[in-house]
This record gives C-alpha cells, structure tokens and sequence, in this order.
C-alpha cells in the first residue's frame, strides 16, 4: 500500500517538528572502509549480483552494507517543506485505470514524492522504507555532479568550461579527452572512444571491465580507465552517454577545489540547503586511494532529492540561499537533441523515450512536456517540470535494463508523470 507506515509516520513528525525551524546539529554516519582494503569474495559477489531482481528492491537502498563510502554530513536548521497532501489523480496507461496505489506497485517503486509550488501532496513509501531511508541515485548523480561543477565555476576553482579538461588533469594527455573541454564532458560530447555497455563473459567489453575492477574488487580507480581510451568522433560533434565521462568531471572537481569530492559536496550543497539527513557518496576504494564515484554512487533520503529537485525548479535557490547560479541552471536544462544532425526523426509509433530525448549538462530531457529529468539505473527520478512548478521524485527498483518489464516500466512512469504534470496544471490549489 502507498501509505506510511507507523515508524515512518513517527519520523516524518519528527522531521516536521526539525523544519518548522528548531535548530539541529551536524548528523551524519560512520564511514564504511574495508580495514585491508581488500573486498572479500562474498562481498565482491553480492556487489556483482546488485542489480538483479527481486533483491534489488532491497540492495537499492542498502548501499552502504555493500560498499565503501564517504559521509556527507548535515548540519544548523533543516530547512521547511510545507505540506498539503492531496489525493493524486489516477492513472490512465493505454486503455487501462489504475489508482495511483496500484501504479505504484506496478512501477516498482520504492518510495514516491509529489510537490507541487514548493509544497508536499504526496508522501509514499514500500518495502520496509520510511522517511530515514537512504536510497542509492545511480545516474542521478551526475546532475549532482553537474550542479557541483557550476558551484565551482561559480566561486572561480574552476575557471572556465571552455578549459580542456587537461588543464586540472594532465594525465590526460595524449588520451582520447586531450583537447576535450569541460562543456563538452557535460555534454557527454567528449568523442572518446567508450560505449555504455556491459558484456560480461570471456572479453569483458571496456565498462563491463570497469565494473569489476573500480566497482566491485575496488582494485582501481573508475577514472583510471580514462588516460588509456583513444577519440572515436571528433569532439562537441556526436552525443555519447558515458559513466567515465562523469567520472572525469569528479576528477576535474577534486583537482580543482583541492578537495576530495565528499567535502566539497558537505561545504558548498549539502549544509548551505539545510537537509534533513546526511548523504553519503560510494567509493571506488579506501581513503586516500579510492574516489567518490560520482557518476553512479550519491545516497540520500526521499525528501533531500527532493530539495535539490525544488532547488532547480527555483533557478538555483533554495533556503533562503543562491545555492548554484541562475544561469548554470538555465544552461544545464538547455538540451541538444541527442540524434546526430541530418538524422530523421523516429516514427511517431516509436515510444521508447529515448529515442527523442535531449541532454544538457548532466540532465535528460525525456519527453515533450517541458520537464528536466536527473534519471539513475533502473528507475530513478527527480522530474521538474518548470511551467507547473511540479517536482516528483520516483526511487524504483526496476527489472534490469532492457528487459520487457523494465522497459514497460519505464513507459508507464514517465505516462503517468505527464497526468500528474496535467493535474497540477488544472487541479485547484488548497
């Protein structure tokens, strides 16, 4: 069922009673480090088998019994999300209603979050979650990424993105990034020679590789693979999604702010917007040796995405403070359509989201309704949608990529996100 349980009935009174303006102290949690560094066999084998279903419904917001990771503590007054709550408008998926309650189910979701003008309607959690629950934001952690780059533009560590990435990081010379700009890594325009594909099996393909060795055996660094790639296009001309590319962007971060990326996060987002609970980043390997990876690993609860999703939708605004520049926001949701110049458009019976789709600095445009989108792994949602001040954010366990009922689930997620959008264009404010 889509209510709250007791215990998260009981946290959410307590974190009301925080946001109506009681000052809190810092909160966050012990690091998860491997003593030796080495990941033992069981735990590099439940690492492997992840994203499977049905255990993903948990491992999704278990990360941190998985991996190493790096706290991003909270700290001072959590800052206020009012609430209305309001019954949401069913869902129409082709010939078929549902209640809202049952496309939860149907959608496999974890935990559902509607705002609406600054304001909670809805507030849903399932599976042994609740208001404390820290859930993993695979890919929407590069639009994290994304708004720490222009928090660094901002305060001059990072000059320019018009810089070539080796500018922060020489060893990237003579690779296929050298000449590459940091606009054009936000672009995923880089034109390195990396597909997002990952064939397991007696020739692991270059991210299947990854995968292992930076994920799961923590052995090397994600972004080591980096200096080693050769160019494939020439760079700023072909739209190419890639993980390493995000990576670079974090690599670019630690350099520039001379900081690992945790802190900056801690400094400069996490604190300055008043969230509720800490957050934490995965790592690629111990203290000292391993980095946050920062194109797949960002936890946090329900309602913090949610802050960062009204904060966009706020032009870069959020508790009283500019968090990220105006104008950074206006660029980022700026999307180039993904399709190469000169190609057709797909057939209007195509209704894979993706073959329409557009990318600005780390964020997705999936639709045509006006909406951004940061979208993680087996959906992952924070949806803005600026004409009706709509923010939604959707924590899925969704059957692995690619399959007929991820694939189903997708559709219907993003169906029933334009019903929602409609509904708060029409439905009366109370």
């Amino acid at each position: 069922m889509a209510f709250l349980s007791k215990a998260a009935l009981t946290c959410a009174c307590a974190a009301l009673a925080l946001c109506a303006g009681a000052p809190a102290g810092a909160q966050t949690a012990a690091p998860h480090v491997l003593p030796d560094g080495a990941v033992p066999p069981n735990l590099a084998a439940a690492r492997t088998h992840m994203l499977e279903a049905p255990e993903n419904m948990l491992t999704f917001h278990s990360m941190d019994q998985l991996f190493q990771t790096r706290p991003v503590p909270r700290a001072g007054p959590i800052a206020a999300l009012p609430r209305v709550d309001q019954a949401l408008p069913d869902a129409v998926i082709g010939t078929t209603r549902m209640s809202e309650d049952q496309w939860e189910d149907r959608t496999f979701t974890n935990a559902l979050l509607v705002m609406r003008d600054g304001k909670i309607v809805h507030e849903s959690y399932r599976n042994n979650t609740d208001a404390g629950t820290h859930y993993i934001s695979f890919s929407m952690a590069k639009s994290i990424t994304s708004i720490l780059v222009g928090i660094a533009v901002n305060q001059g560590a990072i000059k320019s993105i018009d810089q070539p990435v080796t500018d922060y990081v020489p060893e990237l010379k003579g690779s296929g990034y050298d000449g590459v700009t940091i606009r054009q890594v936000l672009q995923m325009r880089s034109g390195v020679d990396y597909e997002e594909r990952y064939d397991f099996g007696a020739t692991p393909s270059v991210a299947a590789k990854i995968f292992l060795n930076a994920i799961v055996a923590n052995t090397e660094r994600f972004a080591d693979t980096a200096p080693r790639l050769k160019r494939k296009w020439k760079p700023g001309s072909h739209f190419n999604y890639s993980t390493l590319d995000t990576s670079v962007l974090g690599w670019i971060l630690e350099r520039a702010t001379k900081q690992p990326l945790a802190q900056f996060t801690t400094q400069n987002l996490w604190q300055p917007m008043g969230m509720e609970s800490y957050g934490y980043w995965l790592a690629d390997g111990a203290p000292g040796v391993g980095r946050e990876l920062n194109g797949m690993g960002y936890n946090a609860t329900l309602r913090d995405f949610a802050r960062l999703g009204q904060m966009m939708l706020d032009e870069g605004k959020f508790n009283g403070r500019q968090i990220v520049p105006a104008d950074w926001v206006r660029q980022s949701t700026a999307m180039i359509p993904n399709a190469d110049p000169g190609t057709p458009p797909p057939p209007a019976s195509v209704t894979d989201p993706f073959a329409r789709s557009g990318y600005g600095f780390q964020w997705w445009k999936l639709d045509d309704t006006g909406a951004y989108t940061a979208l993680g792994l087996q959906g992952q949602f924070i949806y803005v949608h600026p004409a009706t001040r709509t923010v939604i954010v959707k924590l899925s366990f969704f059957p692995p990529e690619g399959s007929d009922l991820g694939n189903r689930a997708l559709e219907e997620t993003l169906a029933y996100f334009k019903t929602l959008v409609q509904w708060s264009a029409t439905a009366p404010k109370p």
